[in-house]
């Protein structure tokens, strides 16, 4: 049984160092700070000599977002179910690799107080398919975790499974934990897993499989999220519904459409010489993926999808949950913050339609999670008072597209569940999809609290806790 390794003369910060205009460290810059102040003004100023004209353009502006947003959304998915938006892999092309002339891989699996759970995520790591001598499997271990170091120390694992100690230092974050392990990688490829995670067993020879008939450009293969867990309770009823949505329908349309694409927290398959490259994960993002999706596009490379799922536990605790979709949204907010620190500079990297996508997707669901409960509420306050103020703030051309937003917008949103539901042929939780405007409701609650902790703690990683469903 090997001993657990401490990494040595390894910087796991080395995108502040050599990229700091690409990190998260500072959530604004200064330029950003003047900007918004001078925003702010405008506001009160237009407030103070112009107050209707004023919200009546804000409330235009959000409305045109929201048209904007929903059509948008509506191409991708419709761009991913007409086309075949992965790289396709047979499984005759798998049957027929050769184990020799395999790639090798590594696998990094950040670990957190998670020792109940990991005799059962090494069981399943066992059953991927995938020659041992290729493979390099790394258990990140945190060093003031003495629980989950000590169940790992007491396990006798394969020779191809690595122990690597975490030092307890600033930032304490999961992108700083997988900087080690890249460090420590000695393979071409390399994915991670979450320790609740049960990828396809053939997932890493499908990826392998794929590098090689995808574009010399192609960085990252994202592998398709799902749930084992879908029909525990009414809340992971939505989380699939919604995460069939995001990643069997709208990820595949940013891919085939050639756009900044927000990757999972886990399936990510990279080469390794470009994830060195680029200095690896932004320690200081709470969701580093979906920040090294965009810096990936920024710097030329591409990422595709492939046809492969790997099954989470959907959080299925509302408290939990709240704390996991936090996280996420702050972590959206940290990288549209980032990557909006020249917007002109950021044309040029993305290209118009990539900075548009960018604005939809990573941007603009942060704008609908906190600006949706202000319309919910006018909506509500005009139906029951019908006061004059809020008559004001429509007239006829937006009272036209407002009423758009609420019936077809909204429309769109739950259509795009159910089909999601119905894609994935989990056919009973369509009527469960139907009711997603509640869930939007808790969405919104998880982004002011994300909102307000980015001001008092921007690095904080709230952890999810794993293992809270028990099979029967």
């Amino acid at each position: 049984m090997s001993a657990p390794q401490q990494p040595r003369a390894i910087d796991p910060l080395r995108v502040l160092h050599e990229r700091p205009d690409e990190c998260a460290n500072v959530t604004l810059s200064p330029a950003q700070v003047a900007g918004g102040v001078l925003l702010v003004l405008a506001i009160l100023l237009g407030l103070l000599f112009a107050f209707i004209p004023t919200l009546i353009a804000i409330n235009a502006f959000f409305i045109a977002f929201y048209i904007l947003q929903s059509v948008y959304k509506f191409v991708l998915v419709s761009r991913s179910l007409g086309r075949q938006a992965e790289v396709p892999v047979s499984p005759e092309e798998i049957a027929a690799l050769c184990d020799d002339e395999l790639p090798t891989y590594t696998v990094l699996i950040p670990l957190y107080r998670e020792a109940a759970v990991l005799p059962k995520l090494v069981r399943g790591l066992c059953e991927l398919d995938y020659p041992a001598s290729k493979l390099q499997i790394q258990l990140l271990l945190e060093a003031n975790d003495r629980e989950t170091i000590e169940a790992a120390e007491g396990m006798e694992l394969p020779e191809h499974f690595v122990k690597v100690v975490v030092p307890d230092s600033y930032p304490k974050t999961k992108p700083k934990a997988c900087n080690y392990g890249l460090e420590l990688a000695t393979s071409d490829l390399l994915v991670i897993y979450d320790a609740e995670d049960v990828p396809e067993r053939d997932q890493l020879k499908k990826a392998a499989c794929a590098f090689t008939k995808a574009p010399g450009n192609v960085a990252c293969l994202q592998a398709k999220l799902n749930y084992f867990n879908q029909r525990q309770n009414l809340l992971t009823r939505w989380f699939t519904a919604d995460y069939s949505v995001w990643f069997d329908l709208l990820l595949p349309g940013l891919t085939s459409s050639g756009a900044p694409v927000p990757l999972g927290g886990t399936s990510n398959h990279f080469r390794v010489d470009v994830l060195r490259e680029l200095g690896g994960w932004d320690p200081f993002n709470v969701t580093e993926d979906c920040d090294l999706g965009v810096r990936l596009h920024k710097h030329g490379f591409r990422t595709l999808m492939i046809d492969s799922t790997t099954w989470e536990e959907a959080c299925s605790e509302f408290w939990s949950w709240i704390r996991q979709r936090s996280r996420w949204v702050k972590g959206y907010i940290q990288t549209y913050l980032v990557h909006m620190r020249r917007p002109l500079r950021l044309v040029g990297q993305l290209g118009p339609r990539g900075w548009f996508s960018f604005q939809m997707t990573v941007g603009g669901s942060i704008v609908c999670f906190l600006v949706n409960p202000i319309y919910w509420l006018l909506t509500l306050l005009w139906v029951a008072t019908g006061a004059d103020l809020i008559k004001a703030l429509f007239p006829t051309p937006i009272y036209v597209a407002g009423v758009f937003c609420l019936l077809v917008g909204n429309f769109v949103f739950v259509y795009l569940n159910v089909v999601g539901c119905l894609n994935r042929r989990y056919y009973d939780l369509v009527k469960h999809a139907v009711i997603t405007p509640l869930y939007w409701l808790m969405m919104s609650w998880a982004a002011y609290k994300a909102a307000g902790q980015l001001i008092v703690n921007p690095h904080y990683w709230e952890k999810t806790t794993h293992g809270l469903f028990k099979s029967n």
